[in-house]
């Protein structure tokens, strides 16, 4: 029993999926409750942060494509976010059916928020009491997953269209757990404990930390996705945007799906047109036309007789190196990626050194380097330089999908020998519902409003794997949640490596495809025993593997509970090696049949040639739905001394069906 004194300070119980509170304690009271039985584990109450519609056409889930749709509107997403605009025409529940009779939860959306029969719940865990979004986080990522078809959408003009979700005819939850400062752990947990008990069916979650991974005993994510995942739900989490750094990931939990960001074939240009009639393409979301007038080109370090500004130019168009007497009325040319002083200024526009893809309050274009460098030069070249920023269009981009330069990359150093992120989906310029009265800039000065906004993160890329996930869900219903994972997975579309230098460690198994996905032929399964396995394999001890799985009687005893993590039947194989010694390793797996009663399939391998990859056996041959088969993969090679990784992928095909498993070999850290 807690004292009177821990009583007084308990914030949040959690009882419906788990067993645990959140509280205010001191150290003694901390020491003191640790030491009860019955307690598992304590961690403290950690703050992560927000993650931030051609994109569902670019992945083949047109309007056109087969759908199960009584099946589709029984299925209830959930979002655990910043809440949402129930307003939005994303929203309406014009032509839904009566709520889905599984559905248990309430709406609690606070004064003045009615849910309907799209908006089914609403639960709000900060201090504001309303479930209603005021920063549009949780209203993009809602609209993303299972948004209604809304008919001549655009930001300003542009992206002009059709907005709509994954599912459009599914169901949403909201779970309002962030506000601009951030989301609570014990919130989080409160959301999931929620969720799982309200019958959600798939749940997404577009925050992490700020960058790297926590603790899987610390991770309220991850713990939430535990109990989810045994209850049936996949979770899916945003998997960061600290990239291009190496081992930035944030969401590792094998339970739940990790999703990177990428381009799809729609970009956004932003045109420079110089004095002399050049012109350059650079990108960023400007909704400004100077029309057609060309201003006075700056360069920004040379405003100030400062050395320190000469010497630094990442403080060029930034304080206190520029001089709003000549930054008013002009276009500054900048290697800081500073546009607010510039404003303040009376800065006509900017063009940066930068490779983002951001909306500012003025006319700003963002430069590659041999761009930025030919402005550069053009500048230097008269005394009187001018320029004109042109109104963003957008191409056609062939180039896609590429891994977006922000979005976090392993490997993980808490689970060092599972692949993270799982798969990449559009993250980039995306185009959604918004809180029409959340600022779409950063700058106070920028009072626009927009009721769908274009915004990019792996905060983007996890609504569309949600989506793609329940719209899987609709005809495989009583699919477990790893076998809709590797269904993603194992028919995601192969990126190329050369052009995406991070690799299987950037985009996982490759670029999600949902209409693939339903008809997989074989999944790789995992279950709770699996992964409690795995983390004493890992060298979890009981007591922090019993905080995860809030499982009393869990143990973790040598050689019968513990396996290898390379054991764990996952959809993609990874592992270290010595960088001074060659390498065996073996990854059993087994796949479980849902294509073809009869069928039988081949193992087809591409593989790097400093590597050796052998399956046997090499021939599976089925002949019910639902049987299992096993097999084993044994990868060998010389010293990783001359290269940092090897790569390789397993093809299991019957002809009809390609299931696909990348193998990445990679060096131990130097020591």
């Amino acid at each position: 029993m807690l004292s009177s004194s821990s009583k007084d300070s308990l914030l949040r119980s959690y009882k419906r999926s788990f067993n645990g509170f959140a509280a205010q304690l001191t150290e003694n009271q901390r020491e003191r409750v640790a030491s009860m039985e019955g307690v598992v584990s304590i961690f403290p109450n950690g703050l992560l942060q927000l993650h931030t519609t051609r994109s569902w056409d670019f992945m083949g889930l047109s309007e056109t494509v087969k759908r199960n749709p009584t099946v589709e509107s029984d299925t209830i997403i959930g979002v655990i976010d910043s809440g949402i605009w129930p307003e939005s025409q994303s929203f309406s529940d014009e032509g839904f059916s009566s709520i889905p009779k599984k559905w248990k939860g309430v709406c609690q959306g606070g004064k003045n928020f009615t849910c309907n029969k799209k908006v089914i719940g609403a639960r709000t865990y900060i201090y504001d009491d309303s479930a209603r979004d005021p920063i549009g986080h949780g209203t993009h990522t809602a609209s993303t997953a299972a948004g209604n078809k809304v008919e001549d959408v655009s930001f300003f003009e542009l992206a002009q269209g059709n907005a709509r979700g994954g599912v459009p005819s599914a169901r949403i939850a909201v779970y309002k757990v962030c506000s601009e400062y951030g989301c609570q752990s014990a919130d989080i947990l409160a959301a999931f404990d929620d969720a799982i008990s309200d019958g959600v069916d798939i749940i997404t979650v577009s925050l992490g930390p700020a960058s790297g991974a926590t603790p899987l005993d610390a991770d309220p994510i991850a713990i939430g996705a535990f109990h989810a995942m045994v209850k049936g739900i996949l979770t899916l989490n945003s998997a960061g945007n600290s990239g291009p750094s190496p081992g930035s990931v944030g969401s590792v939990a094998p339970w739940m799906v990790s999703v990177a960001a990428s381009t799809t074939d729609r970009a956004f240009v932003t045109k420079v047109v110089l004095g002399d009639g050049k012109i350059i393409n650079g990108r960023s979301i400007n909704t400004f036309a100077l029309n057609g007038t060309k201003f006075p080109l700056v360069y920004g370090k040379v405003l100030p007789n400062s050395s320190v500004c000469h010497n630094n130019p990442a403080l060029d168009c930034d304080v206190p190196c520029l001089q709003k007497i000549i930054a008013n009325g002009n276009i500054l040319l900048c290697r800081s990626p500073v546009v607010n002083v510039a404003l303040g200024f009376g800065a006509r526009g900017v063009i940066r050194r930068e490779d983002g893809r951001s909306i500012f309050p003025l006319p700003v274009s963002d430069l590659g380097e041999q761009e930025f460098a030919m402005v550069e030069a053009y500048a230097n070249s008269t005394e009187k330089a001018e320029a004109d920023i042109l109104k963003s269009e957008s191409i056609k981009d062939l180039s896609a999908p590429m891994l977006a330069s922000f979005s976090s990359r392993g490997p993980s150093n808490i689970i060092a020998e599972i692949i993270k992120p799982d798969i990449s989906a559009p993250g980039v310029d995306i185009l959604a519902a918004f809180s029409p009265v959340a600022p779409i800039t950063e700058s106070l000065d920028d009072k626009r409003r927009a009721k769908y906004s274009i915004i990019s993160g792996t905060s983007m890329s996890c609504p569309h794997a949600a989506g793609a996930a329940a719209y899987v869900k609709t005809f495989h219903p009583d699919w477990s949640p790893s076998a809709i994972r590797s269904a993603l997975m194992t028919t995601a579309w192969p990126m190329n490596a050369t052009a995406n230098p991070a690799a299987e460690f950037g985009y996982g198994s490759g670029h999600i495809n949902p209409v693939k996905a339903i008809n997989p032929g074989l999944v790789y399964e995992a279950f709770k025993d699996d992964y409690i396995k795995m983390m004493c394999g890992l060298g979890f001890d009981a007591e922090k593997v019993r905080l995860i799985s809030g499982d009393n009687t869990t143990t973790c005893t040598t050689g019968v509970t513990q396996g290898a993590v390379r054991d764990l039947n996952y959809p993609s194989m990874a592992s270290t090696a010595d960088q001074h010694k060659p390498f065996n390793i073996r990854f059993p797996r087994t796949v479980t049949n849902v294509g073809q009663a009869n069928s039988t399939y081949q193992a087809k391998i591409t593989a790097d040639p400093l590597m050796k990859v052998q399956v046997n056996p090499n021939v599976l041959s089925f002949t019910s739905l639902n049987e299992k088969k096993t097999f084993v993969v044994t990868v060998s090679g010389e010293a990783l001394d001359k290269q940092p990784n090897v790569s390789a992928s397993l093809v299991w095909t019957d002809g009809t069906h390609s299931v696909r498993s990348p193998i990445f070999i990679y060096q131990l850290p130097s020591t």
